[in-house]
């Protein structure tokens, strides 16, 4: 702490899984309660070079600037936590088609997280490949909350547009969503409720 060692610092993410974050400082300790601080943040704050002359960041500066670079780091590994939750939940597949690859696989909010019940929970996610993820936010698919049967709004099923289109998006209608085994992680159906609503108003 005394000589901004810059360390790097692995969060848990999910069982054998971490987000390595760097560099990170240790910038406060609780001697009493064995303690630390630790704040994300840039070489560059703690010395930069002007003219070949070495200056040091005022405390304050140096603070404000901390502040907001572990604001962001937290809220990327926050993300992050969100992405491994979900998709082990759903064994690392989409919910809707089944598709195994995570790198084709993205963990969707059933409600934005800007939104007051947008929590970063498995309960608010969905395990769903790029493209249902993508018909799901624009509501050309929807989920009935009651029996987790998804929904193609009708334009999207009366449409001609080739085999993409009929075995991606128009034979899901009246199917019903792979849920986790784990009764907690399935998607929250209040939440459902309200996305499902929305999606009826879009049609």
């Amino acid at each position: 702490m005394k000589e901004h060692v810059p360390l790097i610092y692995f969060h848990g993410i999910v069982q054998g899984k971490y987000e390595a974050v760097w560099p990170v400082y240790i910038v406060g300790d609780d001697l009493v309660h064995l303690t630390f601080k630790v704040a994300a943040d840039e070489l560059e704050s703690i010395q930069y070079k002007i003219e070949n002359e070495t200056t040091f960041v005022s405390d304050v500066e140096n603070d404000i600037r901390r502040r907001y670079v572990t604001t962001q780091v937290r809220q990327r590994i926050h993300q992050h936590i969100f992405r491994e939750r979900v998709l082990d939940a759903y064994c690392n597949q989409c919910s809707f088609c089944r598709l195994r690859h995570p790198e084709l696989l993205d963990a969707a909010h059933i409600i934005g997280d800007k939104e007051p019940e947008g929590e970063p929970v498995v309960s608010n996610g969905l395990s769903l490949c790029k493209i249902h993820h993508a018909a799901f936010d624009e509501m050309l698919v929807g989920i009935r909350p009651e029996d987790y049967t998804i929904e193609v709004r009708e334009d999207i099923r009366k449409e001609e547009d080739g085999p993409m289109l009929v075995h991606g998006l128009q034979k899901l209608h009246n199917t019903e969503i792979i849920l986790p085994r784990i009764i907690r992680n399935r998607p929250d159906q209040n939440l459902l409720d309200i996305k499902f609503r929305r999606f009826k108003q879009a049609i």
